[in-house]
């Protein structure tokens, strides 16, 4: 099983990159999107930007746009491009099929990630250079390289099952945008508040455990994605997707 998923994977990251490869809206948005997250913010925030805990908020919700982009063609485009039936039809396994495209999606939402990560680092080190490198406190960036992942693969396993049963990829990413907006938009204005307010708010926080909190997100992400990577092995059926297809 773990050859025939890894063959999913390469045939979905082949296939992305080549939907990609043109600069506008592919590359470029990615482009654009480390410039932001990566050069523009860190600048911005200089050395306190290491530390902040709005900094793990950011690399947390980033993942999930990424993986979004991609992930609602995971099905549905299949079944746009009249392929779905040819893929199901092969030797490999139902759960290397949906394994293999729920790993691609994390692969290509965390590893940009990642790269944005290491981007910032570099810009931070950079701008604010004394003699010594600048690096996240180790708990700082465990959270962020955890909750990164997870909310990568939260991504992925929605993505998918909402793709299994879109009857287009328009439709599906439609589906997922409105779950973005429940989860993360109230994130999003946070920094849009008047000062006054923010400090307020920021006052509040102090007295908080983050580190508590970290554990308890970390778990609780983690159940999740493990709840809906069980719900989505159980709703894969190959019969009924080739049916769907002909239909």
């Amino acid at each position: 099983m773990i050859a025939d998923t890894i063959t999913v994977m390469w045939k979905e990251i082949r296939e992305l990159s080549l939907q990609r490869s043109g600069l506008r809206g592919g590359r470029a948005g990615l482009l654009v999107l480390i410039a932001v997250f990566g050069i523009l913010l860190p600048l911005q925030s200089g050395r306190d930007w290491l530390i902040a805990p709005t900094t793990i908020l950011m690399w947390a919700w980033l993942p999930f746009i990424l993986v979004n982009s991609v992930v609602a063609d995971s099905f549905a485009g299949e079944r746009e491009r009249h392929t779905l039936e040819t893929l199901l039809a092969s030797r490999l396994s139902d759960r290397a099929i949906l394994i293999g495209k729920i790993c691609s999606a994390i692969a290509y939402g965390w590893g940009i990630t990642l790269i944005g990560i290491v981007v910032a680092l570099v810009t931070i080190n950079v701008s604010n250079w004394a003699g010594e490198l600048l690096f996240f406190p180790p708990l700082n960036g465990a959270a962020i390289l955890l909750l990164s992942f997870l909310v990568a693969w939260l991504a992925a396993g929605l993505g998918v099952l909402v793709s299994l049963r879109a009857a287009s990829v328009r439709q599906a990413q439609q589906t997922l945008s409105l779950a973005f907006l429940f989860l993360f938009v109230p994130l999003l204005l946070l920094p849009l508040l008047p000062v006054s307010l923010q400090l307020t708010v920021t006052n509040a926080l102090q007295g908080v455990n983050y580190q508590m909190i970290g554990v308890i997100v970390a778990a609780v992400l983690m159940v999740i994605d493990l709840v809906l990577l069980g719900i989505a092995l159980r709703r894969f059926n190959r019969a009924s997707l080739i049916l769907g297809n002909q239909s």
